[in-house]
């Protein structure tokens, strides 16, 4: 039966970390639990990062929305995650998502001050949390400079994907025809017709005021056949 050792052993900020190293740590750390029922709030987007939260079992959804608050983005993350290591330095120290558990989630978080003080001395955590954030930052380079082509199909797909942390699994999209019509340069009526194409190909499903997404990484296969 797997443990809440070895679960946290396969988080990228502890892989590759000597046994004994993690279980050092394991015996000075001041771990905290918490068990979350489905659509129970865990933290809330602008509220402080001050510790790392990792998601042991179970799943959670990440909302982020726009400035603007014409619309919002969710996607669904399962155990283990590690919920945004890169907020807990910078200019902005705040998380930049709200976060609930979808289904029963079991979390357990580190102080900020015991990360400084411990597990920066150790060259692998150092190493995975330089790439985390290092990897992060190359894929918002990357998207920044995608070029989403003339076809309306891609540019809503474009548009979609440009939000995705992971590529892989469901994603959600609340927003009014009118304004992702405004966000991609076409008509109304232009991007409804888009939208059932790709509903009928069964890369989104079309519900009032919200696309779901069942498969990101299914539709970045077809952007890609699209730009070719």
């Amino acid at each position: 039966m797997e443990t809440m050792f070895d679960t946290l052993l396969q988080l990228p900020l502890f892989q590759g970390l000597a046994q004994e190293d993690f279980t050092r740590i394991l015996e000075k750390v001041k771990l905290h639990f918490t068990k979350h029922k489905p659509g129970e709030l865990l933290l809330k987007e602008g509220t402080s990062c001050h510790e790392l939260v990792f998601v042991l079992k179970g799943e959670v959804a990440s909302s982020t929305s726009s400035v603007d608050s014409s619309y919002s983005f969710t996607e669904y993350f399962p155990a283990p995650y590690l919920i945004e290591a890169y907020s807990m330095f910078g200019m902005k120290t705040h998380y930049a998502s709200t976060y609930r558990a979808k289904t029963e989630a079991h979390t357990v978080s580190i102080s900020k001050a015991f990360v400084m003080k411990e597990l920066f001395n150790y060259e692998i955590f150092r190493l995975n949390y330089m790439n985390i954030v290092s990897n992060r930052t190359q894929m918002l380079h990357n998207r920044l400079w995608a070029v989403s082509g003339d076809n309306l199909e891609a540019r809503i797909a474009h548009f979609i994907l440009s939000h995705v942390e992971r590529l892989s699994g469901e994603k959600a999209l609340k927003i009014k025809m009118e304004n992702l019509a405004q966000i991609v340069n076409d008509t109304r009526a232009g991007v409804s017709k888009a939208l059932n194409s790709m509903q009928a190909k069964g890369l989104a499903e079309l519900h009032r005021g919200e696309i779901v997404i069942p498969d990101a990484e299914k539709l970045s296969e077809n952007l890609y056949q699209l730009s070719l």
